[in-house]
């Protein structure tokens, strides 16, 4: 895995001026990388970053202080599973597999976590995760490989999300017809 990747570390807040000055503390903190910084619907202003567990749990410690009672969500994943990183920068590009699977979250931080876990809980490709632009403060993930994979993916998503009430649907499709394939991304 590149180390950068190592780690990643998000902050969701309910003010944009907040929250471009907790990215300016999260990344004054320690040595990481910003994988992306910006406003997110309805009006809210999210950050990602990467790099070794230290630094990012610094970086978001400083952006929790940092916004205070602006604070949505927030989070450290170490040991990321790389298809995350990829997804959250731009994801791949659907294949037609067996069968797709899509986590919807009630927030954009929520989604990460979900999507983190079903990348790991089988063999699967994870697609793309979408954040909270044009979707209400939602995130969506699609994931895509065979049913069985893709079933237990899906199902590692929902349990990591049991006790936080952030689970807005979930569902897999086996075998999707071919034309949807290429709306989706």
């Amino acid at each position: 895995m590149d180390p950068q990747f190592s780690s990643i570390g998000m902050i969701e807040s309910t003010s944009i001026a907040r929250g471009i000055t907790a990215a300016d503390a999260m990344i004054k903190a320690a040595q990481v990388t910003p994988l992306f910084c910006k406003t997110i619907c309805p009006g809210k202003y999210v950050v990602a970053i990467s790099g070794d567990v230290a630094a990012v749990q610094a970086s978001v410690s400083a952006a929790r202080e940092s916004l205070g009672e602006c604070l949505v969500d927030s989070f450290v994943i170490a040991n990321i599973h790389r298809d995350v990183a990829v997804a959250l920068c731009g994801g791949s590009a659907l294949g037609g597999g067996a069968s797709l699977g899509i986590l919807e979250t009630f927030s954009a931080s929520s989604i990460v976590l979900a999507a983190d876990a079903a990348a790991k809980a089988a063999a699967v490709v994870l697609v793309d995760i979408r954040i909270a632009m044009g979707l209400g403060g939602k995130g969506y993930a699609l994931i895509e490989g065979d049913v069985a994979s893709v079933q237990a993916a899906v199902t590692a998503g929902v349990e990591a999300l049991a006790e936080t009430g952030l689970l807005a649907a979930h569902t897999v499709i086996p075998q999707p017809v071919a034309g949807l394939w290429g709306t989706l991304v």
